[in-house]
């Protein structure tokens, strides 16, 4: 007999599940692609469709723009504007325009050459698991060893390649890329909300440039139409938790510090381990 397609409530419920999962964990320092390899394990599920990660990623990197559209205008202005004037690092807007471009180069060559590795690790949950630790170890290394006295205006093209080396890093399930990114500008003397800041204009360049690789590949597919409903469920429920999460860890940055992130990441990476 013909093998029935799960209904369409129970696709919903998934795709709602699965973009807000991605929605927090994108910007929480407890790693996304890690949770989204280790939730369809728990549950039986199959990993998410090229498509729907392609819509909820675009759905992050939306997120970002919303929260931080004045930044990202007057850093592309200034980077201009200077480059113009041939003063190009002359304020603060601008170099941050050349420190991100450098950051990302380190993600975009991670990415080129060591795709299919990365690749074989989404199917390795206790993989992801034994990178959850390592995220938590660099979480409290970034507490007990940061001196967190710099701003963004301080900031050195060395802090900005550093920090994408972090990001690049951070493409395997399991190292959180913020949790990364954030640890590598602790260490280097950043604030804990300057390096926040910072991790998520990164992210900006290689979230789009990962979803305009995914756009491509499903371009040639047929029926995206029939999956519609699933994809507009899990773009709203990633984009609206990616924005609310990259608020509240903005603002619990300012006062606290990283270690709950570090047990929570420890708790699900043993656990992971022991039970996948």
């Amino acid at each position: 007999s013909a093998i029935k397609p799960p209904p369409v409530s129970s696709l919903l419920l998934k795709a709602f599940i699965l973009g807000i999962v991605q929605g927090v964990t994108e910007f929480l320092p407890v790693s996304s692609s890690g949770h989204l390899v280790l939730i369809p394990a728990v549950l039986d599920w199959n990993s998410p469709a090229l498509v729907f990660d392609a819509t909820v990623h675009l759905a992050t990197m939306l997120a970002v723009v919303l929260v931080f559209w004045k930044d990202i205008r007057d850093i592309i202005i200034a980077w201009f504007g200077q480059l113009k004037l041939g003063k190009p690092f002359a304020t603060t807007e601008s170099r941050l325009g050349w420190w991100i471009i450098i950051g990302t180069i380190p993600g975009v060559l991670a990415g080129l050459l060591l795709k299919d590795t990365f690749e074989d690790l989404f199917g390795n949950p206790r993989a992801a698991g034994a990178f959850l630790l390592v995220t938590a170890i660099v979480l409290v290394l970034a507490e007990l060893l940061g001196k967190r006295k710099k701003n963004l205006d301080s900031m050195s093209w060395l802090d900005g390649l550093l920090i994408g080396i972090g990001q690049a890093v951070a493409i395997a399930p399991g190292i959180s890329r913020s949790g990364a990114t954030i640890t590598v500008g602790m260490l280097r003397g950043l604030t804990r909300e300057s390096s926040a800041r910072f991790s998520f204009i990164l992210a900006l360049p290689i979230i789009f440039g990962a979803w305009l690789v995914q756009f491509y590949d499903i371009i040639g597919q047929g029926g995206l139409s029939a999956e519609m409903p699933v994809l507009l469920v899990g773009f709203f429920s990633a984009g609206i938790t990616g924005y609310l999460a990259i608020r509240w860890l903005l603002n619990y940055v300012r006062q606290h510090r990283l270690y709950p992130f570090a047990v929570y990441c420890l708790v699900i990476g043993i656990l992971a381990i022991i039970f996948l």
